[in-house]
């Protein structure tokens, strides 16, 4: 198999490469990216390019297989351009548009798209555990969830239009481990915790190589369509933040917001700031689908996830 790989350069691609090239039945990989790529293998090829400008016909030629990682995350990504909504949109959505359908017209059987949960947002009338056939419900103002969500509304009608591309979205939770966002890292590591009213939400991460094996899994597989990949066993932030922190501090709500809206102003390191609204109420998935269809078993539960962040392997 020969697979392209976007988003190259990034956290999960970082954990995925070695994995990807030690199965002997990937017979190359090539790895785009706008920034450089320092991971080295013989049958590994990178190359820096922009999704928007790329030849993406010439890159797709000879490949059987597209694995879809590259998307603007957090703003600071794009520099003084940060808070320019229209240009991470043009990145995200545009980027992965003109990705497919250069894959369809090239005639590739496989496109495996790291989605998120975040296309469903959390909302107070959320499930217990969110199947795949709930509606997605971005979060208004999270640049990154809205645009999760608009890319997969388009792949409904792209994918209705082009059935001979095989095309597996995995929604991924939160993802945590040594070669993962800093940023959620540090956040499961935290003391501080928002307090909210009433009942604690619930929410999940999952570990980076449980993610890595899904992605493997679906590479070689013909199941098709959305799939929850999360770590079981759902706890609230502040069971969390409790595990390992013998002092840790609830924030209000709306002073953390101000917060960080504020430190919003001088840096992208935290996101922007509709993101901190998913903390009020729960967002846990069901991973049933994957399961079933993709033979997924994560090997580490949330709390595990927390106790391997924190130094004590599960």
């Amino acid at each position: 198999m020969r697979v392209l790989l976007t988003g190259a350069a990034s956290h999960l691609a970082q954990a995925l490469l070695p994995a990807l090239l030690a199965n002997p039945d990937v017979e190359s990989v090539l790895g785009l990216d706008l920034a450089p790529v320092s991971f080295a293998h013989p049958r590994f090829r990178a190359l820096q390019a922009n999704l928007l400008d790329a030849d993406l016909a010439q890159h797709m030629a000879g490949m059987d297989a597209v694995v879809h990682l590259a998307f603007v995350v957090l703003g600071r990504t794009l520099g003084r351009e940060r808070k320019n909504r229209a240009l991470m949109r043009e990145y995200n959505l545009r980027g992965t548009q003109r990705l497919c359908q250069a894959a369809a017209a090239a005639g590739v059987r496989r496109l495996v798209y790291s989605s998120s949960v975040a296309v469903y947002g959390a909302w107070p009338d959320n499930p217990p555990l969110i199947g795949e056939d709930w509606p997605r419900r971005p979060m208004p103002g999270f640049a990154y969830s809205e645009d999760k969500a608009a890319v997969e509304d388009w792949l409904d009608a792209f994918e209705a239009a082009a059935p001979e591309l095989g095309i597996a979205r995995l929604r991924i939770h939160a993802v945590v481990g040594p070669r993962a966002q800093a940023l959620l890292n540090r956040i499961a590591r935290t003391r501080f915790y928002v307090r909210v009213p009433g009942p604690q939400p619930l929410t999940q991460c999952i570990w980076e190589d449980d993610v890595v094996q899904a992605i493997l899994l679906s590479l070689f597989s013909d199941a098709r369509g959305p799939f929850n990949l999360a770590a079981p066993e759902p706890l609230s932030f502040r069971d969390i933040v409790r595990r390992h922190k013998r002092l840790c501090l609830p924030v209000p709500y709306a002073l953390a917001e101000g917060g960080h809206r504020l430190f919003w102003q001088v840096s992208g390191a935290a996101g922007d700031p509709g993101w901190l609204a998913g903390l009020r109420h729960s967002l846990a998935v069901d991973t049933g689908r994957a399961e079933r269809l993709l033979h997924w078993r994560p090997r580490y539960s949330v709390a595990e996830c927390v106790d391997h962040l924190a130094g004590r392997r599960p």
